[in-house]
């Protein structure tokens, strides 16, 4: 293999094959100037005004004359940048009225029509390529065992312990794939010992998969590896996406697009790029503000441009409830989203093969769902109710949550929930027992002597989980998660870090030496809370994007290294504690830039090579 340089933005090797036929004169970032732009190279003998000459007869086709010679090309221009770019000397490739995209699978038919109409293009179906078309196509090499084209990658492992663990393989999609769900998948369990369970990756989509060791399959791997990776060809004018997933196609036409927008072409090579975290996420509070469904759908079109591949919706917290429910319509707020319109939201998302992960945050934070039950408020010693909290030693509490978390697994087919935890404010005093006495004695009751309130709270923690149902990947927030006590939380519920100013913090670390799997939402980078209250200020893309990692899980310090494959992804957050500091459309504007540096950082963690001023001219081009 060719040695590589890192340049804009990309791995760029060294030795291309030079290729000597021009086809049409170079516009603006055509290859070799400017991002891939040709440089002052004879002008070749076809022109723009006729770009299918091979479709002429041909005694008038014009005849071949002179080589021309190309500059070697650049890396593409993108958002994330591609992680490696095999330069090559060509014309490269540009949309024109006779180009088609055209698929070699027809599982590819949406990827091919979302893109032949971005670019004004022709959709073609199933066809050979001709020049100047794109071509879309499985390579039905994923996983790497060559069980199933569609197939999960096997990041759910079995225990700590190496015992078997069960789950469905899922890609970054809704679709079902070809695979068979339930098959099991071999590979290490978490930490010692061995064990089999079914995998997922990143998605929707059923299959088998394999194991992995430390939670993080993706993280290790190459820009050409996993199921999200895809290659781009630029060749003879022909565009060529392949991959193993509907996904990585769908990012490889984001790549073109992307490229296509800020300079008007793409260039010639090759394209080998692949995350290098599996999650790449956005979370949306829309239930201290209520944003519209039109405006909600903007974001998953912005979020699927830039490679995103999770929405995140806290739709239930202390101000309101915003989604339509017909098992407790009494705990709907007035503003709300209809069923519909949340169907409407997932199904577009399913298209940009992004996964909607709902949250109804419990025990605390529950207040929407008190104000229509009232006999359910958390009471301390003295009878004063607790803000948000419900009674856990209640068993109506649970069968009402429970209830409402039924209702919305069918609204939300996807492969992740989050089930909150945060924030539950009878653990948030010095002495919990004293001031709950009445839940330390419904601990004892049901778990034992020796147990507390964390104990019961962690209980309610598992059965919130289990709730959701086996065959998904839930999360929690870190201060859900408890040190000591006599139960623990179930070792497959993954941890959402956002902060370490809670009562008894545990370092990142300690989760990550149990052997857990982490998602960053570090709130010192990634929290973009409207009116900045608590010492919250509005996150920067530059600050981001120069010195955040997805390493960096609390305040400004990474965890080691060895901890990298255990930490899935990130997301970025709009909090709304001040609902009125900012419209729906202060809010995008001002989130804009920190989630292209976010993307960025979770497509490649490494030190960008675009300067931050680069970035931010680039970003500028694309959205023009």
């Amino acid at each position: 293999m060719p040695r590589a340089a890192l340049v804009g933005g990309g791995v760029v090797a060294a030795g291309a094959v030079a290729l000597t036929i021009g086809l049409w004169p170079a516009g603006p970032g055509g290859a070799g100037q400017g991002e891939g732009g040709r440089g002052d190279s004879k002008a070749p003998t076809a022109s723009a005004s006729d770009p299918h000459p091979e479709d002429r007869p041909p005694k008038d086709r014009p005849k071949p004359t002179s080589s021309t010679a190309y500059a070697l090309s650049k890396p593409p221009s993108t958002i994330p940048a591609v992680r490696e770019h095999t330069p090559a000397r060509g014309p490269g490739w540009r949309p024109d009225g006779k180009a088609r995209v055209v698929v070699g699978d027809p599982g590819l038919r949406d990827e091919a029509r979302l893109l032949a109409r971005e670019l004004r293009l022709r959709y073609g179906g199933e066809a050979r390529p001709r020049s100047g078309d794109v071509h879309l196509d499985l390579t039905g090499d994923w996983p790497p065992d060559g069980t199933g084209r569609r197939a999960g990658d096997g990041t759910r492992p079995g225990p700590a312990t190496g015992g078997p663990g069960t789950g469905t393989g899922r890609d970054t999609g809704g679709d079902t794939g070809t695979g068979v769900g339930l098959d099991t998948g071999t590979g290490p369990g978490r930490d010692t010992g061995t064990g089999t369970g079914t995998g997922r990756d990143t998605g929707g989509d059923t299959g088998t998969g394999t194991g992995r060791v430390g939670g993080g399959a993706e993280a290790g791997r190459g820009p050409g590896e996993g199921p999200e990776a895809y290659t781009l060809v630029v060749k003879d004018r022909v565009v060529r996406i392949t991959a193993p997933t509907q996904a990585g196609v769908f990012h490889g036409t984001r790549t073109l697009k992307q490229s296509v927008r800020a300079d008007g072409t793409v260039p010639e090579g090759v394209v080998r790029d692949a995350p290098a975290k599996p999650r790449r996420g956005f979370m949306l509070d829309m239930a201290r503000k209520h944003f519209s469904a039109d405006w909600i759908e903007r974001r998953i079109e912005e979020l699927g441009d830039l490679k995103y591949n999770e929405l995140g919706l806290h739709f239930s917290d202390d101000q309101a409830f915003r989604i339509a429910s017909e098992s407790h319509p009494e705990v709907v707020s007035a503003d709300h989203l209809t069923k519909a319109q949340v169907r409407r939201i997932v199904d577009l998302a399913a298209s940009r093969h992004i996964t909607v992960v709902p949250e109804i945050d419990s025990p605390g934070h529950l207040g929407a769902v008190l104000k229509a039950h009232p006999d359910l408020r958390l009471r301390n010693t003295r009878g004063a109710v607790t803000p948000g909290a419900v009674d856990i030693g209640n068993p109506k509490a649970a069968r009402i949550v429970d209830e409402l978390l039924r209702e919305y697994a069918e609204l939300f087919p996807g492969g992740r929930w989050h089930i909150g935890a945060d924030e539950y404010q009878a653990l948030v005093v010095r002495d919990p027992e004293a001031s709950y006495p009445r839940l330390a004695a419904a601990a004892r009751d049901r778990l034992g002597p020796g147990a507390t309130i964390q104990d019961l709270a962690t209980r309610w923690l598992n059965d919130r989980a289990r709730a959701v149902g086996p065959a998904r990947d839930v999360r929690a927030w870190n201060d859900g998660f408890f040190r000591g006590g006599t139960v623990a939380a179930d070792d497959d519920i993954e941890v959402a870090y956002w902060t370490g100013k809670e009562i008894g913090a545990r370092d990142p670390a300690e989760y990550l030496r149990e052997g857990r799997d982490v998602l960053n939402y570090n709130d010192e980078f990634l929290y973009y809370v409207l009116g900045e209250p608590n010492d919250f200020a509005y996150p920067t893309g530059r600050r981001i994007y120069e010195q955040w990692t997805p390493r960096v899980l609390r305040g400004t310090t990474p965890v080691p290294a060895a901890y990298d494959g255990q930490i899935l992804g990130g997301s970025f957050a709009v909090w709304c504690d001040l609902a009125g500091a900012q419209t729906q459309d202060e809010v995008a504007r001002g989130i804009g830039m920190p989630l292209r540096a976010t993307a960025q950082k979770l497509w490649d963690a490494r030190e960008p090579s675009r300067s931050w001023a680069d970035f931010e001219r680039l970003a500028a081009r694309l959205d023009g």
